[in-house]
């Protein structure tokens, strides 16, 4: 009898034994489970669980218990993060700032310096001291050789407050050497350019950043009366952003707008011939000077700038425009009366065309700026309409009923 309850016993315990071990199983597959959910990036096949322990189950006296098991997996999933926080602090120790200029991201910002000057500087010596005067100021002019005389002339009015920038159509630099105040100017040189095409490519908004104003100016015009202090003065006291001196009436003079007026410093509208002007503050009635003598604040000219189109090198129309860039315009953009200067209507860039069909240099230079002028009228008008549409109404003036 006692034989016959020891059986019984022993065969009691087995399936006690058998649930045990059932449960440590399903218990450690659920830890499992949650540590791969919890850290996705740990593969399985990393944690090299031998054979020998997963078969704990059927060889009790291997020694190996589901604590073990455990543990072993958690080590491995610790090593495994601890090498993910090492790449991070690696990657942490990259510069990476996307609030800076496109394509330096990498740099510290402390190093970047996103604006450039005109100033000559030396080959010796501290930087700090290179410069005992900086400029305030750039005048360009757009020179052949031929002119000389009037650019030596135009030239000795700007004093040192002023960089003095010549762009050479003819080639011709090295000449003008034979003036003094040659030696601190900048000169660059590409034939048979027009001042608009160097403007694009060498008066870059960041480049001219440090000048309050910029002169963009013909190379045949008289400043006998001209004071560029005084001018400036003036521009100031009546918030121009764009303006012009005023014109001699007697020669080269297209719009009324630009003819000076003996009894006043400066103006800003003007009368034109009947149907010319469909607001008294749009061109060329007002919000209007001429290209030829024009003068940008700062900020102006990185507005114009990027109007300037790339492969439209005469500027025919771009005074019609200029008014987009300052607001309110018809305010903003000015003649200035007391320092006027005379236009000396030398055609000198129509002599750097070629001969075509039988006509004159000039005439096929002509042609082009006139075919300019329509190619940039459209490409203005195409561009706000396609702005409007964008946003599902009518541009401004439009005669489109209803809106788009």
């Amino acid at each position: 009898m006692a034989k016959f309850g020891a059986v019984s016993r022993r065969f009691l315990r087995k399936p006690n034994e058998t649930m045990r071990l059932i449960i440590s199983v399903t218990i450690g597959a659920l830890f499992g489970y949650f540590i791969g959910i919890s850290f996705p990036s740990v593969s399985i096949t990393k944690l090299h669980l031998p054979s020998s322990r997963i078969s704990y189950v059927e060889d009790k006296s291997s020694g190996l218990s589901t604590q073990a098991l455990l543990n072993h997996a958690w080590e491995n999933v610790k090593n495994k993060m601890k090498k993910n926080e090492t790449k991070t602090s690696v990657d942490s120790k990259k510069i990476y700032v996307p609030t800076n200029p496109r394509g330096a991201e990498s740099l510290p910002p402390g190093i970047i310096a996103s604006e450039s000057d005109l100033y000559l500087r030396r080959l010796w010596g501290n930087p700090t001291e290179d410069l005992p005067v900086k400029p305030k100021y750039l005048v360009t002019f757009t020179v052949g050789y031929a002119q000389k005389k009037n650019i030596d002339a135009a030239v000795k009015k700007f004093s040192q407050n002023f960089t003095i920038l010549l762009f050479h159509y003819d080639g011709i630099t090295s000449e003008w050497d034979e003036f003094e105040w040659s030696k601190r100017a900048i000169h660059v040189s590409a034939k048979k350019q027009t001042k608009w095409w160097y403007a694009k490519r060498f008066l870059h908004p960041d480049i001219v950043a440090p000048y309050d104003y910029v002169f963009i100016w013909d190379e045949d015009l008289g400043l006998e009366h001209f004071d560029p202090e005084e001018y400036i003065r003036l521009v100031r006291k009546h918030g121009l952003e764009i303006s012009q001196p005023g014109l001699e009436p007697n020669r080269g003079l297209t719009w009324q707008m630009t003819k000076r007026l003996g009894d006043r410093e400066v103006h800003k509208e003007t009368k034109e011939k009947p149907g010319w002007c469909s607001d008294p503050h749009l061109p060329p009635c007002a919000s209007f000077v001429e290209i030829m003598a024009t003068v940008f604040s700062r900020d102006a000219w990185r507005c114009v700038w990027h109007m300037i189109q790339n492969d439209l090198v005469h500027g025919w129309g771009l005074d019609f425009a200029l008014r987009k860039c300052v607001d309110p315009a018809h305010e903003k953009i000015g003649v200035v009366d007391s320092q006027w200067i005379v236009h000396q209507v030398v055609p000198s860039l129509g002599g750097q065309g070629e001969s075509t069909n039988g006509k004159a240099p000039w005439q096929g230079v002509r042609e082009r700026c006139r075919k300019e002028w329509g190619m940039f009228q459209n490409r203005l008008s195409d561009a706000e309409r396609n702005y409007f549409a964008s946003r599902l109404y009518s541009p401004p003036n439009s005669t489109a009923k209803g809106g788009v």
